[in-house]
C-alpha cells in the first residue's frame, strides 16, 4: 500500500469515529449488526468454505498450466466445451458468492478468457443444487425450476456478453500480456493431478454441507451426519498423495500462491461484510435500511419492482441456502412472484463484498459490466415469470 492510500485510511478512519452519530440507537444497531454479519461469516465460511477455496486457487495456480488452462477455457477455445465446463461447476462446487472468488481468481490470472471466467464465477453460487431443491421445496416447484433454468442460462449468456463486450482484452492477453509457457510435465501422470483436485473439491464439497431440513430425503440428511469422517478421510488421501506425489519445493510454492490469494482477497472481503452488515443488517434484524423498506419496494410484478429486487439481492450478502427462508418471509409478507425470482438470480451470485473483490482481481470496468449484465438479466426474467404466473 502506497502512503498517500495510508493517509487516507487515516483520514477516513478519524472522520469517521468524528462525524458518526453513534449515539443514535439505529446507527449502534447498524453498527452491532455489521459485526455480527461478519462473526456469523467467521463462524460459518471462514473454516469449511474459504480455507479449502483458498488451497484449490492455489493448485489451480501452481499445478494447472496456463498452456491447459488456455487450451480449455482461453478466449479461442472450443466454445462449446468451455462454456458447458463453466456452466456446470456450480452444481459440483455448490459456494456462494464469496467462497467462489478463490477459485475464479486462479482461473482468470492463468489466462482463462473473460467469459469463461465469469461463465464459471457466476455459475459457482447460483446453480447450486441443495439450494435449488431446497427453493422447490419451501417455495414451490415452480419457482425452483425458473431458478434452475435461469442460472444455467444465465450464467452461459453472462459469459457470452462478456467475452463480446471485452474481446479486445482478451484479444491483448493473448498476442502479448501473457507469456504462455511449454506445458511441461511435473513428473505425474494427468490423472494424478485430477485425482489430487477432486480431493480438495471433494473436501470443499463436503465441508460446507448444509445441514438439510427435516423433509429433506434420508440421503442428504445420512451425508450430513458422516460428512466430518468424509472429511477426515479425505484429508488422509490428500497427505499421502502430497508426500508421494509431490517434492518439497512444489508444496512451498502451493503454500505462498495460497497465501498470497488469501491476502488479496480476505481483507476486502471482511470489510465488504461490515459495509453490507451496516446497511442492511441479517435477515430478521434491522440496521440502516429497514427491511419494512425492502418488502414495500418489492411487491407486485412491475418493472420498478423487479429492478429493485435485483439490486438488493446483488448487494445483500446471502449465505449459502438463507436467501430461501428470507424470501420464505418475504413472500409472506406480500413480495410478487417475479421480484423473488429476481432475487434469487442475483442474490446469490453476487454481494456487496464479492462486487468489491472482484474489482481487485479484474478491474472496476469489467466489473461494473458484470453486475450489470447480471442485474438486467434477473429484472428481465423477474418480469417474465411473474408474467406467466400471473
Amino acid at each position: 500500500m502506497k502512503e498517500w492510500q495510508k493517509l487516507l485510511w487515516i483520514i477516513g478512519i478519524f472522520l469517521a469515529a468524528f462525524y458518526i452519530p453513534w449515539e443514535s440507537v439505529l446507527i449502534r444497531q447498524a453498527g452491532l449488526e455489521a459485526f455480527m454479519m461478519l462473526q456469523d461469516y467467521a463462524r460459518q465460511h471462514v473454516l469449511t468454505c474459504l480455507i479449502p477455496a483458498f488451497f484449490i486457487a492455489g493448485a489451480i495456480s501452481v499445478f494447472v498450466s496456463q498452456a491447459a488452462v488456455l487450451k480449455y477455457f482461453g478466449a479461442k477455445a472450443n466454445k462449446i466445451l468451455s462454456y458447458s465446463v463453466a456452466s456446470v461447476s456450480g452444481s459440483v462446487l455448490a459456494v456462494c458468492s464469496c467462497t467462489v472468488l478463490p477459485l475464479f481468481a486462479g482461473i482468470y490470472t492463468r489466462g482463462a478468457g473473460i467469459g469463461p471466467a465469469t461463465a464459471f464465477l457466476y455459475s459457482g453460487p447460483a446453480i447450486n443444487v441443495l439450494a435449488i431443491i431446497l427453493t422447490a421445496k419451501v417455495l414451490g416447484w415452480q419457482l425452483g425450476l425458473a431458478r434452475a433454468i435461469g442460472a444455467v442460462i444465465f450464467s452461459i449468456v453472462t459469459g457470452l456478453l462478456m467475452a463480446f463486450i471485452f474481446r479486445k482484452d482478451d484479444a491483448n492477453r493473448e498476442t502479448g500480456e501473457i507469456f504462455l509457457p511449454e506445458d511441461e510435465g511435473k513428473g505425474r501422470a494427468l490423472w494424478q493431478d485430477a485425482v489430487y483436485m477432486l480431493v480438495m473439491v471433494l473436501i470443499l464439497v463436503f465441508a460446507s454441507f448444509a445441514k438439510p431440513s427435516e423433509d429433506d430425503g434420508s440421503a442428504w440428511r445420512m451425508i450430513f451426519s458422516v460428512k466430518w469422517f468424509l472429511v477426515m478421510g479425505l484429508l488422509v488421501v490428500l497427505g499421502i498423495m502430497l508426500k508421494k506425489w509431490f517434492v518439497k519445493d512444489e508444496l512451498k510454492g502451493w503454500v505462498q500462491a495460497t497465501w498470497d490469494f488469501a491476502k488479496q482477497i480476505l481483507p476486502l472481503l471482511f470489510g465488504g461484510v461490515l459495509v453490507a452488515g451496516f446497511l442492511l443488517g441479517r435477515p430478521g434484524y434491522p440496521a440502516l435500511i429497514p427491511e419494512s423498506y425492502i418488502q414495500m419496494l418489492v411487491g407486485g410484478n412491475s418493472l420498478g419492482a423487479n429492478f429493485f429486487a435485483s439490486v438488493v439481492g446483488a448487494f445483500m450478502y446471502f449465505a449459502t441456502l438463507t436467501e430461501v427462508p428470507i424470501l420464505q418471509g418475504l413472500i409472506g409478507s406480500g413480495m410478487g412472484q417475479g421480484p423473488a425470482l429476481a432475487l434469487l438470480l442475483a442474490g446469490p451470485a453476487l454481494s456487496l463484498p464479492s462486487m468489491i473483490t472482484i474489482g481487485s482481481i479484474m478491474g472496476v470496468k469489467k466489473t461494473v459490466v458484470y453486475c450489470a449484465i447480471v442485474v438486467i438479466q434477473s429484472t428481465l426474467a423477474g418480469m417474465a415469470y411473474g408474467y406467466l404466473m400471473g
